[in-house]
């Protein structure tokens, strides 16, 4: 068990992951700051079957810059961004996490995107977009 629990503001969503995370880290794209209001989101990236998840969700869909479809799924109570998602796995914010300390960024992403007054995270790999 992994321990990481986490939820939305209101409560309404809760989730638990059973496992670690695949990998954790920064996304610097545009989407992510858009939908986050700030210069990155903080995600762990889980496979799906590794998360338990209750509660109402609502979604929004969006063509990515690299051609895939991004589901964004968030509480329709108090709107918080919990989750998005690929055909098997979930993104899970961090910012949702009980015990913010469990989250470990290992890398950072689409930092060609990162605007001049978000600093560099210190000891993780950097990819100017998605490895490949």
């Amino acid at each position: 068990m992994s321990g990481m629990k986490g939820g939305c503001l209101c409560g309404a969503v809760r989730y638990e992951a059973k496992r670690a995370p695949l990998y954790s880290g920064f996304c610097h794209c545009r989407d992510c700051q858009r939908a986050t209001g700030t210069g990155h989101c903080c995600y762990m990236m889980f496979s799906r079957a590794d998360v338990d998840v209750t509660g109402e969700l609502r979604a929004y869909e969006k063509l990515a810059e690299n051609g895939n479809v991004t589901i964004r799924y968030f509480c329709p109570t108090c709107g918080s961004q919990i989750f998005s998602s690929g055909p098997d796995r979930w993104t899970v914010y961090a910012g949702t996490l009980d015990d913010m300390s469990l989250f470990e960024p290992t890398n950072a992403v689409f930092t060609r995107s990162r605007p001049h007054w978000d600093r560099p995270a210190h000891c993780v790999d950097e990819y100017e977009a998605l490895p490949g």
